[in-house]
């Protein structure tokens, strides 16, 4: 199965984000890792990481006696498919509601509203 056609569940969205942050890593470092903000048992991370190399996500080197899982998805390409759903479902399809309401939710720093300032004006001169 293509990983394009696939969304990633909630838990393979957090084996990734780790992956993509450390690099290849076996399900012993992966685990550890889960385990810092929720206990999650060794076999549960393998399992998962194991239908994650299935659906496309991991590769996976079995060279050694620990096996090396690395992320095989980029993480962009997975963050704008999960941002065009969320934006779909939660704001009918509009980006201006989305960016307006995280603005009004959420107290942006005076560093954070240069950044949107500095994107908006590299959008309008496109």
């Amino acid at each position: 199965m293509s990983s394009n056609k696939l969304k990633p569940t909630e838990s393979e969205i957090e084996i990734l984000q780790i992956l993509w942050e450390h690099g290849p890593q076996n399900v012993r470092f992966i685990n550890d890792k889960l385990n810092e903000h929720r206990e999650v048992g060794y076999t549960s991370t393998l399992k998962i990481m194991q239908l994650m190399l299935e659906k496309g996500f991991l590769d996976r080197d079995a060279s050694s006696r620990t096996h090396i899982y690395k992320a095989k998805v980029n993480e962009q390409k997975i963050q704008g498919q999960l941002l065009k759903k969320f934006v779909n479902t939660a704001f009918r399809g509009s980006a201006m509601k989305m960016v307006m309401s995280a603005l009004g939710n959420h107290n942006p720093s005076a560093e954070e509203l240069d950044e949107i300032k500095d994107l908006i004006k590299k959008i309008e001169k496109k």
